[in-house]
């Protein structure tokens, strides 16, 4: 477990604190909007606007942290940033006011995570690379399981009271910006300053190497298919379950995801990055079908543990496969690329997800992104890939 070192710890822990702010909020987000009257297009466009300035930001950023030879400035400020924003609901409700305390902590994400990632890749070597992405979205996801447990704690105790939720959520996520003062940064090559341009944003790409672009266009494929994680739990209540089981599934969700990240991660150290990719765009395929097809609480339990090994296979391999397909002084570059662009995706994902469930149903929306990335895992097995020289 040597690979696990101080930092890769630290940051882990800093994940799992933020974690457990943001996701005391996230499973109450659909039932807050629709207590304000936001419809699902509303809510579709909220979620993929915010998803796609993170996407800016991260482009930029990474592109940034690369250039400045530093890491951790962006990472502190990133956290805090976030921690700020998602208080912003405590005071006002009004639309405006929403758009831009979501869009506000997503500019802090997309400050921080190019440069986070790109520390966690610094710290380690390739043949270990899932096991600390693993780990780290182990720990991260652990945060997001104690965050919706807390809230349905709370709403027991204090049902319907999501605006005071919103400033208790303040707490564990300062808990975590503090921690990341005791981050020793390991120093990079200075490398001349970018300019302030928006055009530069994604500039990293047309010069990328070439399965770098393989691997993204995949990837963004499949980024327009995967519209917010507030569809799945506005499918749940529109089931008819209670607000209970909604916030039960998410935890399990977010369990089975924390257990099984570093179990995953080390199997894909073994198996290769690439297939453990394909093994869960494959269980993202069928859980979407399912929830398209299903009805009942134990079906929606069923596909929530599925979902959660979903996450696993994905989420940390993504980036791992990613930063083995270019040098370390690109690393924050190109993951801040990739995130950039899945992110402004994502906002077309999300914004069809709201309109399919109004005015085709909410099925639709399943289906439609059960196929899609059923052809991105398809497109993923032929590629042949080689790890990029200048990565251990």
């Amino acid at each position: 477990m040597k690979y696990l070192t101080r930092t890769i710890w630290i940051l882990s822990l800093v994940s799992l604190f933020n974690d457990v702010s943001s996701e005391m909020l996230y499973p109450i987000m659909p039932l807050f909007l629709q207590s304000i009257g936001f419809t699902s297009v509303l809510i579709g466009l909220l979620e993929g606007t915010a998803e796609a300035t993170a996407g800016l930001s991260k482009g930029y950023f990474g592109r940034l942290s690369d250039a400045a030879g530093r890491r951790l400035p962006f990472v502190q400020l990133g956290y805090f940033l976030s921690v700020v924003a998602k208080s912003m609901p405590a005071v006002f409700t009004f639309t405006a006011w929403i758009f831009a305390s979501r869009t506000t902590d997503k500019i802090g994400k997309g400050i921080r995570t190019a440069a986070r990632d790109a520390v966690l890749s610094d710290d380690t070597t390739p043949e270990n690379k899932g096991k600390v992405f693993g780990f780290h979205r182990g720990m991260d996801t652990l945060g997001a399981a104690i965050g919706p447990t807390l809230a349905l704690i709370f709403l027991w105790l204090r049902p319907g009271q999501y605006r005071l939720m919103f400033m208790l959520a303040f707490v564990p996520g300062m808990i975590g910006v503090v921690l990341t003062f005791l981050i020793k940064e390991k120093k990079l090559p200075h490398q001349p300053k970018p300019s302030f341009k928006l055009s530069q944003i994604f500039d990293y790409l047309p010069t990328a190497p070439t399965d770098y672009k393989k691997v993204v266009a995949a990837l963004l494929f499949f980024a327009l298919f995967n519209s917010s994680d507030l569809f799945l739990l506005m499918k749940i209540k529109a089931a008819g379950l209670s607000d209970q089981a909604v916030i039960g599934c998410y935890i399990l969700y977010n369990l089975v995801f924390a257990l099984t990240s570093f179990p995953i991660g080390i199997m894909a150290d073994k198996l290769g990055l690439k297939r453990t990719m394909i093994f869960g765009l494959i269980i993202f395929a069928i859980v979407y079908a399912g929830f398209g097809l299903n009805s009942s609480l134990v079906g929606f339990i069923l596909f929530f543990v599925l979902y959660g090994l979903y996450a696993a296979s994905t989420d940390g391999i993504s980036k791992a496969l990613i930063s083995n397909m270019v040098t370390k002084s690109e690393t924050a570059s190109a993951i801040g690329t990739y995130t950039g662009l899945s992110s402004v995706a994502m906002l077309l994902a999300s914004t069809l997800a709201g309109l399919l469930w109004k005015f085709v149903s909410p099925s639709s929306v399943f289906l439609v992104s059960a196929a899609g990335t059923a052809a991105v895992a398809f497109y993923l097995s032929w590629l042949n890939l080689q790890p990029k020289a200048g990565q251990s």
